[in-house]
């Protein structure tokens, strides 16, 4: 066997170490965004976390509004008065830190999109984080204030209702994840469409069956009650309607003419693709090169690019 096989040091090595370059960066470049988003999301817990017995008490507000007069929240557990508040905190660092990491992750991922990709995600990326806070927001200033009162005027006779406030916890949090992903419903009609999976007109004819599983799906995400999951079943409905409409504008007839438009910009700036005989010099001349470099040699001088 040669030395150049034994060792690794023949004319194949170099391309492999150019191959193993660009994923290492990759990672590192991962690395380094993912401790931003961390580094983000504890400098807004340690600015918040001295105000965690308060923002619970704001979160607890709208059940204790209709508490019967002498009730009060419970701790069942030893730890849970810190901790609770605490977790809180910690979520709404998280919550808020949102932009921020979905800025990270998009200047992660967009170098490798092309210009008409690059057109759609972003928009759907603010439009995802906006429509997530409305769903979060649309809990809590409509959904909490009907089933809190609801909840509290069928409480039997003879019973106090002294909710636990780990509990509580646990509870706002599914129905604010809850509400949260089925205001992701346009998103995902934009989404169907422009990657040709469905039409905007099969959508609607679908309308029947998407009623009856926004339903279902507010029977499997909410508590089990029927206001809970008919205030998260309509509103999926309304935004379902709103999808089909939006996603009109990103059918696949538009999405080609945008790719068509793009080729075209990229043709009026000169970027031509090479024909196979002038990829294979490009070829032979690259291996010449790295052969001359071994040897110690000069490389040979590249070739004129042909006129035109």
């Amino acid at each position: 066997m040669s030395t150049d096989a034994s060792t690794g040091s023949g004319p194949g090595h170099e391309p492999a170490q150019d191959q193993e370059q660009p994923l290492i960066s990759h990672l590192l470049e991962l690395r380094d965004r993912l401790l931003r988003m961390v580094l983000a999301v504890l400098v807004i817990l340690l600015a918040l976390i001295y105000f965690a017995n308060d923002i619970y008490s704001l979160l607890a507000g709208p059940l204790l509004r209709y508490l019967p007069e002498g009730s009060s929240m419970i701790a069942i557990e030893v730890a849970s008065p810190f901790l609770t508040p605490f977790k809180l905190t910690l979520v709404l660092s998280v919550f808020l830190a949102m932009p921020f990491i979905l800025h990270q992750l998009w200047r992660f991922i967009a170098p490798g999109l092309y210009q008409h990709e690059r057109r759609l995600a972003l928009p759907i990326l603010v439009s995802s984080v906006i429509l997530f806070y409305a769903g979060v927001a649309f809990a809590y200033f409509v959904v909490f204030p009907l089933i809190f009162r609801f909840f509290t005027s069928v409480t039997p006779e003879g019973v106090a209702m002294m909710t636990d406030i780990s509990k509580y916890l646990d509870f706002v949090l599914t129905v604010f994840f809850a509400f949260g992903v089925a205001f992701e419903v346009p998103i995902a009609t934009v989404l169907l469409v422009w990657t040709g999976a469905t039409t905007p007109e099969k959508l609607s004819r679908a309308r029947p069956y998407v009623i009856v599983g926004a339903f279902v799906i507010g029977m499997l995400l909410t508590p089990p009650d029927i206001i809970s999951q008919t205030l998260l079943a309509i509103p999926m409905w309304a935004l379902y309607e709103l999808g089909i409409v939006f996603s009109r504008f990103y059918t696949p007839e538009r999405r080609a003419g945008s790719e068509a438009a793009e080729g075209a910009e990229e043709d009026e700036a000169g970027h031509h693709p090479l024909s196979d005989e002038d990829l294979e010099a490009e070829l032979d001349r690259a291996d010449a090169e790295i052969s001359s470099l071994q040897d110690g040699d000069e490389p040979p001088p590249a070739p004129d690019k042909p006129a035109g």
